[in-house]
């Protein structure tokens, strides 16, 4: 006796479709599974024993053989308890084989027959949408699962709603996609006293969606100003939460039912691994790079990561991928994320006090602290500023700034700019694009050639020169850089 059900495992936060093929024949009682299984999958055997046996079909005494095709891609992860069991039934008898031909089918098995939620439940609904098929999964997964759209999505509590469903006699009702509206997660800019320099630093990032380093002594307002940022974001389309969710979901990271239009937020604490803040693992799993996926990360007290770290965030602030190597093959995440640091001039942070006797720092010291940001790592960071601590009459001050709102006003404006222009935003900018919509003319040419020298531009510093002028032109609504643009975008690279 055999049946087949469609399945997937998981492959950094892909989904690869996987077909569990069930056998049932005489000999010795056995249960078998073949096809590279993790432990996870193996273990399946004695949860899905005990859920069968619930629901009054218990197995027989038999050889049973499931083989997850391919077999030679690894399958870990319990996903594969409720395929297996229904493959089981439908072999013994008790399914339809055709009605399970038109489903992709996934979910954890608990020994009473109730269905556990999983990783990957938006990646897998995607290769369920490509393949043509609807999906069977975990009532805990199906919200987001229906995210995608013109997938249908099918949540059975236990095994045996599902298999009433399949048997056409208790048919489930399909969930309809709900989409999340970008919620007020983020405090407000208006809270934030004086550094008018500062939040004119976030507009431009928000706008053009710049990587920034702010340094500044403790308690100056450099973590307040970072987590103002999101809420000048505008809200994701549907396309990138998408994304976003399929990386939430594939991390096993909980985001909200649905679809969330809220650009994500990631801060790590300075003690995270590589593998943390960048993905990776022995199965790797998308890291708190990925997590900030069109969103923001970032790194308070930057100098307090580890090395490795920091270096290993160069290749996606240039690419929006993380490309984790293995001997078996390559697992590519995506982590285009908009980068925030934040540090101290020193260890005491005292350095930038007026009082030259305030820092207790030498000049060795202070020289380790600084350098661990490298050159070619602050060479990728659009706007630098240092933020001074603030004066007596900042603290005291009764009168309020702008709003969060008044800002993200101002930022979507620009954004539509560039994106009726050029078609991306202007961190995205490259190559002869970048020359066409950025380049200045008349006597700003001139500035350019002189700060080029000045700030000892490389290659990809005075590419980014001009992506932060031209933003800055955007936010002015003008069409061509002038030289006060350049002037104000050199402002923050010295």
């Amino acid at each position: 006796m055999y049946a087949a059900v469609t399945s997937a495992t998981l492959s950094g936060v892909d989904a690869v479709r996987v077909t569990v093929e069930v056998f049932v024949s005489g000999g010795l009682p056995s249960f078998t599974i073949v096809g590279l299984p993790g432990t996870a999958v193996q273990e399946s055997r004695e949860r899905v024993r005990a859920a069968l046996k619930r629901l009054g079909a218990p197995l027989s005494p038999s050889r049973v053989t499931v083989n997850l095709a391919p077999a030679d891609v690894r399958k870990n992860g319990p996903s594969f308890d409720l395929p297996i069991a229904l493959g089981l039934l439908a072999a013994a008898g008790h399914l339809p084989a055709k009605g399970l031909a038109g489903y992709l089918a996934f979910g954890e098995l608990a020994l009473d027959g109730t269905l556990r939620e999983v990783r990957g439940a938006v990646s897998m609904a995607l290769e369920a949408q490509a393949a043509g098929l609807a999906l069977l999964c975990p009532p805990g997964n199906a919200a987001d699962a229906a995210a995608v759209p013109g997938t249908a999505c099918y949540g059975p509590k236990t095994l045996q709603e599902a298999v009433l469903h399949l048997r056409g006699r208790q048919t489930l009702s399909s969930l309809r996609p709900a989409v999340e509206p970008t919620r007020s997660l983020y405090e407000d800019l208006v809270d934030v006293r004086g550094q008018a320099q500062g939040k004119r630093l976030l507009e431009i990032a928000a706008a053009g969606r710049h990587s920034a380093l702010l340094t500044g002594p403790p308690g100056a307002g450099k973590t307040m100003l970072a987590t103002r940022l999101p809420g000048l974001l505008p809200s994701l389309e549907v396309g990138p939460a998408l994304e976003v969710g399929r990386v939430y979901s594939a991390a096993g990271v909980a985001r909200g039912p649905g679809l969330d239009l809220t650009p994500p937020f990631r801060a790590p604490h300075h003690s995270g691994s590589e593998a943390g803040i960048i993905g990776g693992g022995a199965n790797p799993r998308p890291g708190e790079a990925s997590l900030a996926h069109h969103g923001v990360l970032f790194l308070d007290e930057a100098p307090e990561f580890a090395r490795g770290v920091l270096e290993a965030l160069r290749q996606p602030l240039e690419s929006g991928v993380v490309v984790i190597a293995r001997a078996t093959g390559a697992v590519s995440l995506p982590a285009r994320f908009q980068l925030v640091a934040a540090m101290n001039p020193c260890p005491c942070g005292r350095a930038l006090d007026p009082d030259p006797d305030a820092c207790v720092c030498g000049r060795a010291e202070r020289q380790r602290y600084t350098t661990k940001l490298s050159g070619p790592l602050l060479d990728r960071i659009d706007l630098r500023l240092a933020v001074p601590r603030l004066t007596r009459e900042e603290l005291t001050a009764a009168g309020r700034g702008e709003t969060s709102a008044t800002v993200a006003a101002r930022v979507a404006d620009a954004r539509a700019r560039m994106l009726a222009r050029q078609g991306c935003l202007n961190a995205d900018l490259a190559g002869t694009e970048l020359r066409r919509h950025a380049m200045p003319d008349g006597r700003a040419v001139d500035l350019l050639r002189e700060l080029v020298d000045r700030l000892r531009l490389s290659a990809r510093g005075f590419d980014r020169l001009l992506r932060v002028a031209r933003t800055i032109a955007d936010l002015e609504g003008v069409s061509r850089v002038h030289a006060a643009h350049l002037a104000e975008a050199a402002s923050f690279r010295a």
